[in-house]
């Protein structure tokens, strides 16, 4: 792999620009291309990186600058960029969550081991320095046996049946968008899938989930609570409850801190001071797999996102949330 390694963006929208800010930060990293189906919006995006504008993806994949694909467009699309690329032989960090459904997210894992070609879900707060030192805690026993996890994040947006959160077309409602946090964040911390899941949840008018509740119970009788929202605004934090003690992450999807304590006594605390939001730590990950020849990442395995999006199929099927392209 080459020192500088070119990416290829597929989406021009909001979650683009924002990686952006961090990306070109790094030094090992160079954009070089982007796709949109609006001309406008690539050009926009790439004109300030002297990146190449596209409006057929094939095209912008097949070019030889082009070394690793990064998706961001709305969740239903996911799958089909995806297995383009893949099947094109560029290794791919797709947005969470991986596709909308469990059979979609084993589609592109199948044409990954097929292919042999890098595929990691783009679950970027498993690589924060923070989440990484909880997870430390966590596996060496700071806290005691984990028996209890929380986790919230809710946000109050405007009831617009075109946007992406509202759209069942494209996948919306707050679990695929914001509960697939809560729910990938017990599943590093208990490291299995939930053995029993309950759940409820509430629509919007056009039928998706506006905020949803659950409890998960895992094979050796930890729980977790978690609640998501795209009708209320939350604290967005974690929760982690072991016999010993517990950790404090607040914004635990994009965290900055986390507190450590024992009994009732604060023992640690981590900061991350960093200045951007922190999207750089995840391609570097992605960076340094390829350089060392792996096919997808150890921090969020191909099999861990195929049982969270079976996960998610679950809690769906609990509400018969159905989307309209699942039939």
């Amino acid at each position: 792999m080459k020192s500088v390694i070119g990416w290829g963006f597929i989406g021009a929208g909001g979650i683009t620009k924002r990686v952006m800010n961090d990306f070109k930060e790094l030094s090992d990293a160079k954009l070089v291309a982007v796709f949109s189906r609006t001309e406008a919006n690539a050009v926009q995006l790439a004109q300030p990186y002297g990146a190449k504008a596209y409006t057929d993806c094939e095209a912008m994949i097949r070019n030889p600058e082009v070394d690793a694909i990064y998706i961001a467009t709305p969740h239903h699309l996911h799958m089909e960029h995806a297995c383009l690329a893949l099947e094109l032989g560029k290794p791919v960090l797709c947005e969470k969550p991986f596709a909308p459904n469990a059979a979609q997210v084993r589609k592109m894992v199948e044409k990954a081991r097929e292919t042999g070609t890098y595929l990691m879900e783009a679950m970027w707060t498993r690589f924060f320095p923070v989440t990484r030192k909880v997870m430390q805690w966590v596996s060496d026993g700071t806290i005691g046996d984990v028996h209890y996890l929380t986790a919230d994040f809710g946000f109050s947006a405007a009831e617009n049946p075109q946007s992406r959160l509202f759209n069942p077309d494209m996948a919306g409602g707050s679990l695929l968008d914001v509960g697939v946090y809560a729910v990938s964040y017990a599943s590093m911390v208990f490291g299995s899938k939930p053995v029993e899941v309950l759940s409820r949840s509430r629509s919007t008018s056009t039928g998706v989930d506006a905020r949803m509740a659950c409890l998960l119970e895992y094979e050796n009788g930890q729980m977790a609570s978690l609640f998501s929202s795209i009708s209320t605004s939350t604290p967005q934090e974690v929760r982690i409850i072991g016999t010993k003690g517990h950790i404090e992450v607040p914004r635990f999807w994009s965290p900055r801190e986390a507190r450590l304590f024992i009994g009732d006594r604060l023992e640690d605390t981590i900061k991350d001071e960093r200045t951007g939001e922190g999207f750089g730590y995840e391609f570097t990950a992605v960076h340094e797999d390829l350089r060392s020849g792996r096919k997808e990442n150890a921090l969020i395995t191909l099999d861990e996102s195929i049982a969270v999006a079976e996960t998610l199929d679950t809690l769906r099927a609990q509400w018969g949330l159905v989307y309209p392209f699942e039939g």
